[in-house]
C-alpha cells in the first residue's frame, strides 16, 4: 500500500546544504535523506569539532567553471551572517590558521542547531529513506519514497537536489542528484575527486615511501593557485592540506612543483654555515632546517664535497635547487574514497545564481556539492552549502503556490 502525502517543498538530502535550506523555505518543508542521522559530513568534519566556516570566503576561493557564479549566494548570506547564527545559538568557537574557524566543542553543536533551525521553521525530517522515481506532473513534482518498509508518493511544489557529490562512498555517496538533474534537462560537469591525497607509483613512489611520515611545511603548486600549509609523505605518496589543496587543481599526466623551503632560509643558513662552521657536514646543517629523513634523502641526489666549508656556491645553489624546485608527477589520487569533495556536479549554465533555482524547470533548485562550486579546504565548502541553502531557500518561501496565484 502507498500513502500519498503532499508537502509544499521537498529537500532531497540533510547534510549541510539541505538543512539549511529547510530553515529558510517555510512551512510545509519536508527533508529526506538515507543516513541514520542527519549531517553526517559535519559530524566527522574537523576531526569532530567542524570547521564551519572560514574568515576569508572570497570568491577566489572557489573552483567552478563559472567563476562567478558564487559571487550572488556568498555575498548575500556571508561567513559573518553564520558566525552571528552560531553565536546566537550559544556555541563557543576559535579560529585557527589561514581563518579557519571551530567549534570549541563538538560539531554535533552545528547539527543541533540547524536542527532547531528547521523546528522552529516547521520542517519535518525523514531518516533511512530511500527515493524512487521521481517525475513531474503540471506544476507538481512526484516522489516515490520507501521508509521504514512503506511506500510513500510525495506530491511537492518545489523540489530541491541536496544530495551532495560522490566523495566518502561509505557514508552513502551516490550521483542520484545527477541522475535527476540529466532527468530534468540539466547538465553535468564531469566530476572527479576533490581535495584529495595523490598517489604515485614505480621509482618515485619508492622514494616517497622511504619518507613515509614525514611532514613539514611547503609550497605546492598545480596548475593553480601555490598553497603553503603542511606537507605529508605517505605509503602511497604525498598528502597534508598543501597537497590536497593543489589537488584539485591537478590534472592527470600533469606534474606537480614542492618548495620544501617556502621561507627561503636553506641557502643563507648553508652560506652562512660555511663560514662559521666550515667542518660541518652540509646534512648536518641542512637537518637543522628540514626533517633529517628529508635532508638525507635529498642529498643523496646531489653531490656534494664532504664539508660545509668545500662547498662552492654552486653546490649550495644545486641543493637549494632541490630543495625548492623539485618537480613530481603524480600517477593519480586516492579517488573518491578518501576525496573531501567533488568537484564539477549540476552544470551552473543551467541555474539562477540568485535562487539556484534551475532556468529550464523554475521549481527545481540545486545545492551545495551536487553544484559544480567546490571550495578550498578550510570551511569553505561549508560556506558554500549554508550560502546557496539560504539562497534555495529564501527563494521557495518567497513563492506563491499555484493555488494562490
Amino acid at each position: 500500500m502507498t500513502r500519498s502525502t503532499r508537502y509544499r517543498t521537498l529537500i532531497l538530502g540533510a547534510g549541510a546544504a539541505g538543512m539549511m535550506c529547510a530553515a529558510q523555505s517555510g512551512p510545509g518543508t519536508l527533508v529526506v535523506d538515507h543516513a541514520k542521522a542527519p549531517g553526517e559530513k559535519i559530524r566527522i568534519s574537523g576531526g569532530g569539532r567542524c570547521n564551519f566556516t572560514n574568515t576569508g570566503c572570497d570568491p577566489e576561493a572557489f573552483l567552478s567553471e563559472n567563476p562567478h557564479f558564487a559571487k550572488s549566494a556568498l555575498s548575500r548570506y556571508t561567513q559573518w551572517d553564520f558566525l552571528d547564527l552560531v553565536q546566537r545559538h550559544g556555541i563557543a568557537w576559535h579560529e585557527k590558521t589561514l581563518g579557519q574557524l571551530f567549534c570549541d566543542g563538538s560539531a554535533k553543536e552545528i547539527i543541533a542547531m540547524l536542527r532547531s533551525e528547521m523546528d522552529r521553521a516547521g520542517a519535518a525530517l525523514w531518516l533511512r529513506t530511500e527515493i524512487g522515481d521521481v517525475s513531474r506532473d503540471g506544476d507538481r513534482f512526484s516522489v516515490a519514497l520507501t521508509r521504514e518498509g512503506e511506500t510513500h508518493r510525495i506530491t511537492c511544489e518545489h523540489l530541491v537536489i541536496a544530495t551532495g557529490g560522490l566523495s566518502i562512498p561509505k557514508m552513502g555517496a551516490s550521483g542520484i542528484g545527477y541522475r535527476l538533474a540529466r532527468q530534468f534537462g540539466l547538465g553535468i560537469v564531469p566530476t572527479r575527486p576533490g581535495l584529495v591525497p595523490l598517489t604515485f607509483s614505480g621509482a618515485p613512489l619508492d622514494r616517497l615511501r622511504a619518507l613515509s611520515g614525514v611532514a613539514l611545511p611547503a609550497r605546492i603548486h598545480a596548475d593553480g593557485p601555490a598553497f603553503d600549509e603542511a606537507l605529508l609523505f605517505t605509503h602511497r605518496g604525498l598528502s597534508g592540506p598543501a597537497i590536497l589543496q593543489a589537488s584539485s587543481y591537478w590534472a592527470e599526466g600533469r606534474a606537480v612543483s614542492v618548495d620544501l623551503d617556502p621561507g627561503g632560509a636553506v641557502l643563507p643558513a648553508l652560506k652562512e654555515a660555511r663560514s662559521s662552521a666550515g667542518r660541518k657536514s652540509p646534512g648536518t646543517i641542512l637537518s637543522r632546517h628540514l626533517p633529517a629523513r628529508l635532508a638525507t634523502a635529498l642529498l643523496d641526489e646531489v653531490e656534494l664535497p664532504r664539508t660545509i666549508g668545500d662547498c662552492a656556491d654552486a653546490d649550495l645553489e644545486r641543493l637549494e635547487d632541490r630543495v625548492r624546485r623539485w618537480t613530481i608527477a603524480p600517477a593519480g589520487t586516492e579517488g573518491y574514497r578518501t576525496a573531501e569533495v567533488t568537484l564539477g556536479g549540476i552544470d551552473t549554465a543551467a541555474l539562477d545564481s540568485k535562487t539556484m533555482a534551475a532556468r529550464a524547470c523554475p521549481s527545481l533548485f540545486a545545492i551545495g556539492e551536487a553544484v559544480d562550486v567546490t571550495g578550498w579546504l578550510g570551511g569553505y565548502n561549508f560556506q558554500w552549502a549554508w550560502s546557496s541553502g539560504w539562497a534555495a531557500g529564501r527563494a521557495i518561501s518567497a513563492l506563491k503556490s499555484p493555488e494562490a496565484i
